[in-house]
């Protein structure tokens, strides 16, 4: 394996005070929005002017997260040589999801007189009536039963409705355009927005992010592979977890028939879906062919409640192969086992999901610096709870 190792870039007091004043504006213009959401602003960490750096890291929290989700990674890092922006996803700044975030709909000649069907349909409305009650003590997700009983009630109601699904299923599909609208794409457009404001800082950038983050992530370095040097992505999604549950997202989402909510928070679960679309776009093959150059790390969990780690898998393995005669190297897949009892959000050691947190992440932000420095990773650090010897050591919670 070769060692990549770039060199320390030194980024002048001009170049600074261009991208802190680009940083600032944006980030002002979402300070004074009306409906800006709390604690949503991103952030830079940026090291003092004539100061050699490694490289800029350009992060992405997740679905429905905020950009301090990953504040103590972002501080690693910068205490040992990167500067770091910590983006807000797409819309996700804003207190209004269907209003704001990603979405996919139905059109309107189809989806008016579907959900007025559904609100006259009795037995609909009492399910919908019982899951409303069932969610006040927090997010409710219907049972896989649940789910697949759901789609049967609604296939009885629009004649359409398998080849609405079929549109939706089959990825990339041209019958999408057909039936839908969608802002999916608002995660990469947005993403490049961010990137662009990193344009006066030399060096190389890097993407990092997690869940729907990695998906940006991937996806920036897929289209602008000269800028993007490496990416690290931490349980991207890239499908939704599981066949019955991907499409009750697919189907109910644009139907807006339900709601999802955490942490105060509610969102058609239509966003969900635009998270799922865009997943399928990350995997185009064209985005594919075009990563292939650039080095990646990619760290999953057996104990995924979000993304499917069987696409996510087969996604990371695709990268190495171009043919049966070619191959690239710094390509990395880690999967924390089952036993380790690490969650789908993974890196903020305090986060908690399915009863879980990751008692492994200091070895986990130590291997993403060796890799971002060094351009290696080291699976067997990932395997062992404390602090991995002859790396720099994290900081005390």
């Amino acid at each position: 394996m070769v060692t990549l190792q770039a060199s320390p870039t030194t980024p002048t007091q001009a170049q600074l005070q261009t991208t802190r004043q680009r940083l600032d504006a944006y980030i002002q213009t979402l300070a004074s929005h009306p409906d800006r959401r709390e604690g949503a602003l991103p952030y830079y960490l940026f090291h003092d002017a004539n100061t050699p750096i490694k490289g800029t890291v350009l992060m992405f929290h997740g679905f429905s997260a905020k950009p301090h989700q990953m504040s103590r990674l972002a501080d690693y890092l910068f205490r040992n040589g990167f500067n770091v922006y910590q983006a807000t996803l797409a819309g996700h700044a804003y207190r209004i999801p269907d209003k704001y975030w990603p979405q996919v709909d139905l059109k309107p000649e189809i989806l008016v007189p579907l959900r007025k069907k559904v609100d006259a349909d009795p037995v609909l409305q009492a399910f919908l009536a019982n899951l409303a009650i069932a969610s006040e003590g927090g997010a409710v997700s219907p049972s896989p039963v649940q789910m697949m009983g759901l789609v049967a009630r609604l296939r009885q109601l629009e004649p359409r409705l398998l080849d609405i699904i079929a549109a939706i299923e089959k990825e990339n599909a041209p019958e999408f355009d057909r039936y839908f609208v969608s802002s999916h794409l608002n995660y990469l457009s947005d993403g490049q927005a961010r990137l662009n404001e990193l344009e006066a800082i030399p060096g190389p950038i890097y993407t990092l992010g997690l869940s729907v983050g990695g998906a940006v992530a991937l996806a920036l370095a897929a289209r602008h592979p000269q800028r993007v040097t490496k990416v690290v992505a931490f349980a991207p999604l890239l499908e939704v977890y599981g066949e019955t549950r991907e499409r009750y997202v697919n189907l109910a989402g644009p139907l807006d028939i339900r709601e999802f909510g955490w942490d105060d928070l509610q969102f058609p679960l239509g966003c969900f879906t635009a998270a799922n679309q865009f997943g399928a776009f990350v995997r185009k093959p064209d985005n594919v062919a075009a990563l292939r150059p650039t080095p990646t790390l990619i760290v999953l969990t057996e104990n995924e409640d979000a993304a499917d780690i069987q696409t996510s898998q087969s996604f990371a393995q695709s990268l190495t192969r171009a043919s049966l005669f070619k191959r690239y190297d710094n390509h990395y897949l880690y999967t924390f086992p089952s036993a380790a009892l690490v969650p789908h959000p993974m890196v903020d050691p305090l986060e908690r999901s399915q009863n879980m947190s990751n008692g492994y992440w200091k070895p986990m932000y130590q291997e993403t610096l060796r890799f971002l420095s060094q351009t290696e990773f080291r699976a067997s650090s990932l395997e062992q709870i404390g602090e991995v010897a002859g790396l720099p050591p994290i900081p005390p919670l």
